[in-house]
């Protein structure tokens, strides 16, 4: 994007999202429209993919695909869980360059942003707003304010210019009231990868039109867990274990717990492959009484295979969850008839404790709203599909239909409103 473009009157909504990213655009008096931003797909995997032979970087499911088939290169996902962390100041190597990891988020935001003018005709959005959780960093407003303000120097840098924010349950109810032909106050449910977010919210067409909408917000709450929280303890639970997690050692000693924790979290799987960790990996080998365990872990490390088997792990989740049977987790890369699986119980016993947190805040903001029961629930966020999160949140609001908008585009929509 160059200052030198044409500028399109309208506003143009990106969600920055911790697993998966949209846009949307829209024009004065018109509907909002999700825009491409790779091949014919308006969402696209929050993921890079740098590739060290061809010195390329590549994004979104392309980016997937390098790394699965092994090309040679690394691969970097759920960048947002950086933002308020001293980790995101934290320099590595990029094409011969060390670098940020807010300049790699800058980077994305950058491709997002060339897409996005290239389907705009090669104009620039008049106007930018970007969507944020309601809370970055749980319960340190200092952080909070640095997360947003790395994210605002990072859309700075990729030529977005001065971005507006908007908290990204909000712009889901803006987008729900599209669809809305008379008025209700809706509990809205975004559950995407690093945070869930709510917002109680008076909706209707006779409150679409007003200028400033703070008196229809009723309350807003939010917890810094999602679905990369769902496949870490998924993963924690039922694969680690074939790695030598709570695997008891010669001398009566579980094998120190640590790596399996990072292993098991995209945004820190990286850090493992450096050699100081490599290092620390294989001097765990004196903790391990079955050495075939320590063989496996060794392999995942030095073969730099942890996000193929986070990816694996997710990809198990979504099926247990959307056919309601055992998926199973293929491991044969790793060892010849090796397995995991994942059930629908897996998901209700592994994740309760998980779930009681998100369904705990949702009903905190209710009772702040003080309205008493919603007229409906509004689920967006691609976590919000999960089969278990719905059930208790159905066993708190018994009586309040649920309504699912679209999963990963609705909260990009409802920013082109905001």
């Amino acid at each position: 994007m160059t200052d030198s473009s044409p500028t399109a009157a309208g506003t143009l909504g990106i969600d920055f999202g911790t697993s998966n990213s949209a846009a949307a655009w829209r024009a004065p008096g018109e509907p909002s429209r999700l825009l491409a931003l790779e091949g014919g797909f308006t969402g696209m995997p929050t993921a890079l993919f740098i590739n060290t032979e061809e010195h390329r970087t590549h994004f979104g499911r392309d980016a997937m695909r390098q790394y699965l088939e092994g090309e040679p290169g690394r691969l970097m996902r759920s960048l947002k869980s950086l933002l308020g962390s001293a980790l995101l100041q934290e320099k590595t190597l990029v094409h011969d360059r060390l670098v940020s990891y807010q300049d790699i988020i800058s980077l994305f935001l950058r491709h997002v942003a060339k897409k996005a003018q290239l389907a705009l005709n090669g104009r620039l959005p008049e106007r930018v707003v970007l969507g944020r959780p309601v809370h970055f960093v749980d319960e340190h407003p200092e952080r909070d304010r640095e997360a947003q303000n790395a994210l605002a120097a990072a859309a700075r840098d990729a030529g977005l210019g001065e971005v507006s924010f908007q908290l990204e349950p909000i712009a889901a109810a803006l987008d729900y009231e599209q669809r809305l032909s008379e008025e209700t106050i809706a509990l809205v449910v975004d559950v995407g990868g690093g945070t869930s977010d709510f917002t109680v919210v008076r909706l209707g067409p006779g409150h679409a039109g007003k200028h400033n909408r703070s008196s229809d917000i009723l309350a807003t709450g939010g917890v810094h867990i999602g679905g990369t929280d769902f496949d870490h303890r998924l993963n924690v639970e039922q694969v680690m274990p074939l790695l030598g997690y709570r695997h008891i050692g010669p001398g009566g000693r579980e094998v120190p717990s640590s790596v399996f924790f990072d292993l098991s979290t995209w945004h820190l799987i990286q850090w493992l492959y450096a050699p100081k960790a490599i290092a620390a990996a294989r001097d765990l080998r004196t903790n391990y009484a079955d050495p075939r365990l320590h063989q496996r872990l060794m392999q995942v490390l030095e073969e730099r295979e942890g996000h193929r088997l986070a990816d694996a792990v997710e990809q198990a989740k979504i099926g247990a969850s959307s056919a309601h049977l055992a998926t199973p987790i293929d491991l044969n890369w790793l060892e010849r008839d090796l397995g995991a699986q994942i059930s629908p119980e897996d998901l209700q016993t592994r994740l309760h404790g998980l779930l009681g947190q998100v369904v705990s805040c949702a009903q905190n903001c209710v009772r702040t709203a003080g309205v008493g029961a919603p007229g409906a629930i509004y689920l967006t966020g691609g976590s919000s599909a999960l089969t278990a999160l719905r059930d208790v949140l159905r066993t708190a609001f018994p009586d309040t239909p649920q309504v699912e908008g679209d999963l990963f585009g609705g909260v990009a929509t409802g920013l082109a409103y905001a």
